[in-house]
């Protein structure tokens, strides 16, 4: 779908500070190592005096402006067992103040979850102080932090792409995933980087040949959408699977992967294992 803010608000701020390889500084600001230690203990008391209370700390996500109280509720809630942040970037815009974009990837029984957020400390006297917070809801897929790879390269020749996608396939007894996206499509970047999680790679590898082909705006490689039944109107990313001979298997008819951050795991394990070729 296209990039929309607040809710790809990370992706936003990345476009203004662009994502850059970080000193060992960036990692170890004082307040934030509190922070990401009072989260990870669970301890409210402790979270709490590292707002901002004069002014009050503001706290937004993609749909609704929180108090400081309901944040502190949001990340000691998740009674993390671990957690991971990482830092995408990390810069003072003027003195007595640092911005610091991260994912956080946090570890809970039963699963692991994702939170991406731009925080903004003020330091007020001898102390940092959470001055704002921009995050998204935490969902089960890891969410990219910018939009910089190139999923869908210009000036492809996607049929060309798709006879040899096919050669392959009838060579190794594969089916042909087919991803319709764009770069500047968040949940494209979104499914990119599920499909490279060592879990669910380790069953699109060995039964898929992967073709991403560009839609550009919605005016690109139109014809294979429809010869494939995926109507762009659904949203994209959108998918198609073929068998070794171009026999169109599966058409994503309902947006069923358009909102892909929305997904988990075990939602792509089970489509790529349905649609996968059967043991001969």
């Amino acid at each position: 779908m296209r990039l929309r803010f607040p809710i790809a608000l990370v992706l936003f701020l990345a476009t203004l500070y662009p994502v850059q390889a970080l000193p060992q500084s960036a990692v170890t600001f004082p307040a934030l190592v509190q922070w990401k230690a009072a989260v990870l203990a669970g301890n409210a008391a402790t979270l709490r005096t590292l707002y901002s209370s004069s002014p009050p700390a503001q706290i937004s996500t993609s749909s609704a402006q929180l108090t400081a109280e309901s944040d502190i509720s949001f990340w000691t809630g998740f009674k993390a067992k671990s957690i991971e942040l990482q830092i995408a970037q990390s810069n003072s815009p003027q003195p007595g103040l640092q911005q610091i974009v991260f994912q956080a990837r946090i570890r809970t029984l039963p699963r692991t979850l994702y939170v991406a957020e731009a925080q903004l400390w003020q330091q007020q006297g001898t102390e940092w102080k959470l001055l704002s917070a921009k995050r998204t809801d935490a969902t089960r897929l890891e969410q990219p932090l910018s939009l910089d790879a190139k999923i869908y390269p210009t000036g492809v020749n996607a049929d060309e792409e798709l006879r040899s996608a096919l050669a392959h396939a009838a060579k190794s007894r594969k089916h042909v995933l087919v991803v319709f996206g764009a770069d500047w499509c968040y949940d494209c970047h979104v499914l990119d980087k599920a499909f490279r999680r060592p879990d669910i790679a380790a069953v699109l590898t060995p039964n898929y040949e992967v073709v991403h082909v560009d839609v550009g705006e919605g005016d690109k490689n139109q014809d294979l959408m429809q010869r494939y039944d995926v109507p762009m109107k659904r949203g994209i990313p959108a998918i198609a699977v073929l068998d070794s001979s171009g026999k169109l298997l599966y058409s994503q008819e309902n947006g069923e992967f358009e909102r892909a951050r929305g997904l988990g795991p075990e939602d792509l394990l089970e489509f790529l294992k349905r649609w996968k070729p059967q043991a001969r």
